[in-house]
């Protein structure tokens, strides 16, 4: 049998199966700008790529993109449900919905004077 690493880092017998879908959340308080940024194809593709295994509950601290300059913002993405095994690869499907509002901010104003204070 084949040896894997499982979520929590310790030994399982065989490497879990993939995922066919993984639905993560995201605030109700991210801005459109912010939206758009997760609905971009590079940026699911780079979910799918960036983590090996997913569990409902967990939470992804992820970086988007702001331009050219400014500020960072980075969105708590959490998975809320999987559908078949928990290892993320190619063929999974990634779709978001909306979870309660949690303070997030972030638009173009990232970037400019009128930017929230931290």
């Amino acid at each position: 049998m084949a040896r894997g690493t499982d979520r929590h880092g310790g030994a399982s017998e065989e490497p879990t199966a993939e995922a066919d879908r993984i639905v993560v959340s995201y605030p109700a308080d991210l801005s459109e700008w912010g939206r758009s940024r997760l609905e971009e194809p590079s940026f699911l593709a780079w979910l799918g790529k960036t983590h090996d295994a997913a569990a409902a509950g967990d939470v992804w601290e992820e970086f988007v993109d702001v331009g050219c300059c400014g500020s960072t913002l980075d969105v708590p993405l959490r998975v809320e449900e999987i559908e078949g095994g928990s290892r993320v690869g190619g063929d999974t499907e990634i779709e978001y919905a909306v979870r309660e509002a949690c303070g997030i901010e972030g638009s173009w104003q990232v970037q400019s004077e009128g930017a929230p204070e931290s």
